[in-house]
């Protein structure tokens, strides 16, 4: 039996450093049901399910194996956000931020659940949560003020996330390729 060698996956590195470089989606009009809420309690369960749901097919693999307690305590650590996407009631996607050292927040996880991809809720979420990565330290006591918001995607995350992220006003850093 031979084995196909796996693809090389590329990974772009994005970054902006002023608010003012964001580059705001349209919210979509038609979603007079659609808002986005702070999940405020730090529920290992609720981050599990939205890590799987939004990264099952895309292949999102490096938290699968955490305990809900694991999850608990990365949620509840100061400065970490995750911001949820809801149409009617129903979780939609889902933005996680992560505040770092020297004003850097970084985007850690972004995404849509498959039933709602295609529908323009990604690029109103994206920017939805760069804003609230750019006023994060508002939100905790003793942050920094953020000078950087950045994140990474790779040729295994949906079709259209690179492109989201550019027409957002993020720009390349640099790009890595792995096998």
């Amino acid at each position: 039996m031979t084995t196909t060698p796996a693809a090389p996956v590329t990974t772009w590195y994005l970054e902006m450093t002023d608010p003012d470089e964001l580059t705001p989606a349209v919210a979509p009009q038609e979603r007079a049901g659609l808002r986005i809420v702070r999940a405020e309690v730090a529920s290992g369960e609720f981050g599990r399910f939205l890590y799987t749901a939004v990264g099952s097919d895309v292949s999102w693999k490096d938290r699968l194996g955490w305990p809900a307690e694991q999850w608990r305590t990365h949620l509840a650590r100061p400065g970490c956000e995750l911001w949820v996407a809801y149409e009617h009631g129903t979780p939609a996607g889902y933005v996680e931020l992560d505040a770092q050292d020297e004003g850097a927040v970084e985007i850690v996880y972004f995404g849509l659940l498959p039933d709602f991809r295609g529908r323009g809720i990604g690029g109103h979420l994206l920017s939805y949560g760069t804003e609230r990565a750019w006023d994060l330290a508002a939100r905790w006591r003793g942050r920094q003020d953020t000078a950087r918001v950045w994140l990474h995607t790779c040729s295994l995350d949906g079709p259209y996330a690179l492109g989201n992220y550019r027409r957002r006003g993020f720009r390349v850093t640099h790009t890595t390729m792995s096998h």
